[in-house]
């Protein structure tokens, strides 16, 4: 029987998601092109079924809002399918020549380290705003734990002789290693950060 591999390179075959509260969100399953083509778009948590390393390719195409000033950016990647693929392949391949490791196995990881446990809201008494610390939901914390890595990304690669595969490559290992000058860790620590001092 052929085993399928990511992007017909990486085993995934002994992967597993160690974090108990994201084995049903993050899905791992080999194939052979990680596109579903919105196939699972309009089922509720849908984009749960769509492999991870999809969901990361979408979150490159359009990163999602800056902050709270709704401001959208990806840069110059809008939309292009083929071209997400390739960069994410490249950013693949740095990982696996830095770490000497499976980048499959790094990635995974680095969005464990990355995805935030708990998240403020903001609840009314009689008229007066005060924060609540939350839990945060797990489909919510790989989607954060997305959007800070690409966004973290984009931001140390635009307008600088730094590439974006580069870049994104760097922002995975320092989630693996839990290092803060990773946007998606300092992002976490500082989300738990205002929950715990909210609680």
């Amino acid at each position: 029987m052929i085993e399928l591999k990511w992007f017909n390179t990486w085993s995934v075959s002994n992967i597993t998601v160690e974090d108990p509260g994201l084995k049903r969100y993050v899905d791992i399953t080999p194939v052979l092109i990680p596109r579903s083509f919105g196939r699972n778009a309009k089922q509720r948590f849908g984009k749960s079924k769509s492999r991870i390393v999809e969901r990361l390719m979408n979150k490159l195409m359009v990163t999602g809002h800056k902050g709270k000033k709704h401001h959208r950016t990806s840069s110059h990647i809008t939309g292009k399918g083929s071209h997400v693929y390739n960069l994410v392949k490249k950013c693949f391949t740095i990982i696996e020549k830095e770490t000497k490791q499976n980048p499959v196995q790094i990635f995974i990881k680095a969005l464990e380290n990355a995805a935030p446990r708990e998240e403020i809201t903001t609840i009314e008494y009689g008229g007066a705003r005060y924060p609540q610390a939350v839990d945060c939901a797990p489909q919510r914390r790989v989607d954060i734990a997305l959007r800070q890595m690409t966004q973290g990304a984009y931001s140390k690669s635009f307008g600088k002789k730094k590439g974006i595969a580069q870049a994104l490559a760097e922002e995975i290992m320092k989630a693996y290693n839990t290092d803060q000058t990773s946007q998606a860790i300092s992002k976490k620590l500082e989300l738990e950060r205002q929950a715990d001092s909210s609680r």
